[in-house]
């Protein structure tokens, strides 16, 4: 088959290799190296993370009015999209091309076709592990919905071509392309199809796009987890108790939560079989690891080697894991889960929230983004997120917020904030708190153990936390009890509420009442 018909001339294009192909032709242009498992592994190059300054969408008929531009959504122009997109072509001229055919959304209801045509193997690869795969049958008469162009080697000309620098991320809402070049790293081509979903799916269809992972219970309740990289999203919905439906990107439609992938892409820093055996064990032949280290004369992957970058990863089926929901589709949550790494240290490890502090939370988005997962983190950064996905949300934040609240209102859903950064001080003095803590928390909320505990509020942020938790030690239930100097804790705890406060004035105007009657309190702080 050609590729012409997208103007791209005289390539030897690969259609729909297997895995295992791909991983052969990787090595054999020593483009990667086999690990002890069986995967393969590769370097990225220049960037080993999303650079989200470079992300732009194409500001057009459908988009002017509609998406939220910004420090989010940059715009960019057709024509010089159409001249940089043709210079991409002309770069894959000559050359070998590799072609996959696959779809997102595991509810057929909301199926979008996507065909990726890749400078590198392994990125198809990648291409093959992340988006869902279609049957042979469906494959005879697959025609695309969108077309991702992906070419790491064509660098752009800011000066000529509009970009910022030479490495972009465009999508283009009326040609239904998305064009990435001057990167290697994989993560900008789940992403740019993330940031499609969630225009297309609450614009047209009123269904909610979500930043999160979710799993299944033995009774058939569904969990969601939302949270950035970094808070524990995939690893703690990696529960052997209960079936995955996905680690990152889902949508919730009137009765379902299907997930939008087929894979996972979960970090691997630290990574040990005993505390994260569901990913350790999925990296086997079929798995794609990037920018790690091996041990000294060895092929055994070094997880604990950041030399490179702190954001390692590894991509995989998501059949590579034991326990999954297939399909991967559950009923309406039971139970939602905000994930925050709060550097400040202030934050109880769970809270329950009612519905007006669900909402303010879910705009607010506040996390710390962790070293390495985009270029130039070295060390936690105070972030507010919008919905825990703002750099993927091309709508304005509160129309993911009017469908969440629709939904939490119509719905007996419990909703947890559960802080996995810092206790006993904050970054830097404190530690982080324990994964087998919130493991419990999390186990004892979704089992309902929580249900008839007694609560305490915090005096600031007005968060309704639990005196005990099975498994957990009282005291780390409430914050300030772990900070050995209480006035620091206090001094803290003001500083955190002023930035919560400070953020949400962008959002004052569009919410009501009762969530704005959810924001911290900021107490008087005697010298």
């Amino acid at each position: 088959m050609s590729l012409e018909k997208y103007g791209i001339y005289n390539s030897d294009s690969h259609w729909n290799l297997s895995p295992e192909k791909l991983a052969e032709i990787s090595i054999n242009l020593k483009q990667a190296k086999e690990t002890n498992t069986g995967a393969i592994s590769v370097d990225t190059g220049e960037f080993t993370g999303r650079s989200p300054k470079d992300r732009f969408v194409v500001k057009d008929d459908i988009t002017t009015d509609s998406v939220w531009w910004g420090d989010v959504n940059i715009p960019f122009d057709s024509k010089n999209f159409d001249k940089l997109y043709d210079k991409a072509c002309k770069q894959l001229e000559n050359k070998e091309v590799y072609v996959r055919d696959s779809y997102a959304c595991a509810d057929s209801n909301f199926k979008l076709n996507i065909r990726v045509v890749n400078e590198y193997p392994w990125s198809n690869m990648f291409a093959y592990n992340m988006f869902l795969r279609p049957t042979q049958e469906e494959l005879k008469d697959f025609k695309e919905d969108w077309l991702i162009l992906n070419v790491p080697s064509f660098k752009a000309d800011p000066a000529i071509d509009g970009t910022r620098r030479h490495n972009f991320a465009i999508i283009n809402f009326t040609k239904k392309i998305i064009l990435i070049g001057g990167t290697g790293y994989t993560g900008e081509i789940k992403k740019g199809i993330f940031s499609v979903l969630n225009f297309l799916l609450p614009h047209e269809k009123n269904v909610l796009s979500m930043h999160c992972s979710a799993n299944i219970g033995k009774e058939g309740d569904t969990a969601i987890f939302f949270g950035l990289s970094g808070t524990g999203k995939t690893t703690l919905s990696a529960d052997p108790d209960r079936l995955l439906i996905g680690d990152d990107e889902h949508g919730w439609s009137d009765n379902t939560v299907f997930n939008f992938e087929g894979g996972c892409y979960a970090k691997c820093i630290d990574l040990s079989q005993e505390k994260e055996p569901d990913i350790f064990n999925a990296i086997k032949p079929g798995a794609l690891l990037e920018n790690i280290r091996f041990k000294n004369n060895s092929n055994v992957v070094d997880f604990e080697n950041t030399s490179v970058t702190q954001n390692t990863r590894v991509s995989y089926p998501i059949d590579h894991i034991r326990n999954i929901a297939n399909p991967s589709i559950g009923d309406s949550p039971k139970n939602i889960f905000f994930l925050t790494c709060d550097a400040f240290g202030v934050l109880p490890p769970i809270s329950k929230l009612d519905v007006g502090q669900a909402m303010y939370h879910f705009i607010s988005g506040y996390t710390a983004k962790i070293a390495g997962t985009e270029e130039g983190i070295n060390e936690p950064q105070t972030t507010f997120s919008a919905c825990f996905g703002a750099p993927f949300l091309p709508l304005h934040p509160t129309k993911y917020a009017e469908l969440l609240g629709d939904k939490l209102n119509d719905g007996d859903i419990n909703v947890w904030l559960i802080n996995t950064g810092w206790s006993a001080g904050q970054y830097g003095t404190g530690e982080r708190i324990s994964l087998k803590y919130t493991r419990a928390m999390i186990s004892s909320a979704l089992n309902g153990e929580l249900n008839n505990v007694e609560y305490n509020k915090d005096p600031i942020f007005g968060l309704n936390y639990p005196t005990n938790c099975e498994g957990v030690p009282n005291e780390i239930l409430e914050a300030k009890n772990t900070w050995s100097d209480e006035s620091e804790y206090e001094k803290v705890a003001n500083e955190l509420a002023t930035v919560f406060v400070k953020n949400f004035e962008q959002f004052k105007e569009f919410a009501n009442e009762e969530i704005l009657a959810s924001a911290p309190k900021i107490k008087t702080v005697a010298n």
